[in-house]
């Protein structure tokens, strides 16, 4: 009985010993969580940047030389000034549109048109609109006072986006810096990559993983998230320069439905259609309007020069991934969300496709 008395307080002391040192770790990995995770976002967004990015300094590195700190600096630097002017045109519509729009309010000024009667025939919610319609174009004041906690919390709400928006940019313009920093370790951070991908899986399906989230991240950043936020640049400028109001918040409109997959024909052709009705057909409306729509067209040349590249990534997980990082990142989480699911989603198709199963078809 001794031997064994003596097995069990060994197995005992193995095992507390063991929980010890688990429960540290663990401690120890929600410290460095809370420490780092207010840096989460910016530091995710970097990296994704200097993924993406990491390529053209390679293709830059024979004509401009051997130094990838210089050639990575050229290149960030010249990516903020190709980006702070349209953004700064942007924000400035932005600023000018809410401004005009208080002035409107103060002044009293605002008359809405009285309401068609065909409205009031429309199912359901026909004879509601058109009741609030009528009382809005008649005795706006009134109306206003009687909902006047709702618009205090829906502008309050707005001006809070607003703000999200703008330190959404300005985040951007700090991850486009670190990520420079990431590029002119480019060849070091690769191999620090297939090293941890090694290390979870194994020494054989390491740099074949670390392959496929490099593929899928620069896949979904370019054909999705770029060709979004050149969508709206381009849109974004038609619409300044042309001085349509709201402009600023007409181009985030053209962003978000460019990440979610929708036609940015949504937002363009009843601009065009305003601007047509308001000012008739002229030189400078018919070019506004060839250059608006034909801007809104250009993610159909693009998206297949620059999505998919040997990587499939359905729709719907791009959908849900910049729904889901706008509502809980703001701004940023709208870019970072669907490449973070498009790698997660990669990766789980991976791990499937490697498992030894007869009959399994290839995944949806």
């Amino acid at each position: 009985m001794e031997p064994t008395s003596f097995s069990e307080k060994t197995l005992t002391r193995t095992l507390l010993d063991v929980l010890i040192r688990a429960g540290l770790i663990a401690v120890l990995v929600l410290f460095c969580f809370e420490i780092f995770s207010p840096f989460r976002d910016l530091m995710l967004w970097s990296l994704i940047l200097a993924i993406t990015l990491y390529p053209l300094q390679a293709r830059l590195k024979g004509p401009l030389g051997q130094n990838d700190g210089r050639i990575a600096t050229l290149i960030i630097l010249i990516a903020i000034v190709i980006l702070v002017l349209p953004i700064y045109f942007l924000g400035t519509s932005i600023a000018d549109s809410v401004e005009r729009a208080m002035e409107v309010v103060k002044g009293g000024d605002f008359h809405l048109p009285p309401p068609a009667e065909s409205i009031a025939s429309w199912p359901l919610v026909g004879q509601p609109l058109f009741d609030l319609w009528l009382e809005a174009s008649t005795n706006l004041p009134d109306l206003t006072a009687k909902y006047l906690p709702q618009i205090k919390h829906f502008s309050l709400s707005l001006l809070g986006k607003l703000a999200g928006v703008g330190m959404g940019f300005l985040t951007f313009i700090f991850a486009l810096i670190i990520a420079g920093i990431f590029m002119a370790y480019g060849e070091s951070g690769n191999r620090s990559a297939v090293q941890i991908a090694s290390r979870v899986s194994d020494p054989a399906k390491g740099p074949k993983i670390a392959a496929l989230c490099t593929a899928t991240i620069r896949a979904v950043a370019l054909g999705v998230v770029g060709i979004a936020f050149i969508q709206m640049l381009l849109v974004g400028l038609g619409f300044v320069f042309k001085g349509i109001p709201g402009a600023g918040l007409l181009a985030l409109g053209v962003l978000l439905l460019g990440i979610m997959q929708l036609p940015a024909t949504l937002i363009t052709v009843p601009v065009i259609a305003f601007v047509f009705a308001t000012e008739g057909a002229n030189t400078v409306t018919i070019v506004f309007a060839i250059f608006v729509f034909v801007a809104g067209l250009v993610d159909n040349v693009l998206k297949p020069l620059l999505l998919g590249r040997g990587v499939d990534v359905p729709m719907p997980v791009v959908l849900i991934g910049a729904l889901g990082g706008m509502v809980t990142s703001g701004i940023i989480g709208l870019f970072i969300g669907p490449v973070v699911l498009a790698v997660g989603y990669q990766l789980f198709w991976q791990w499937v496709r490697d498992q030894p199963s007869e009959g399994g078809g290839p995944p949806l």
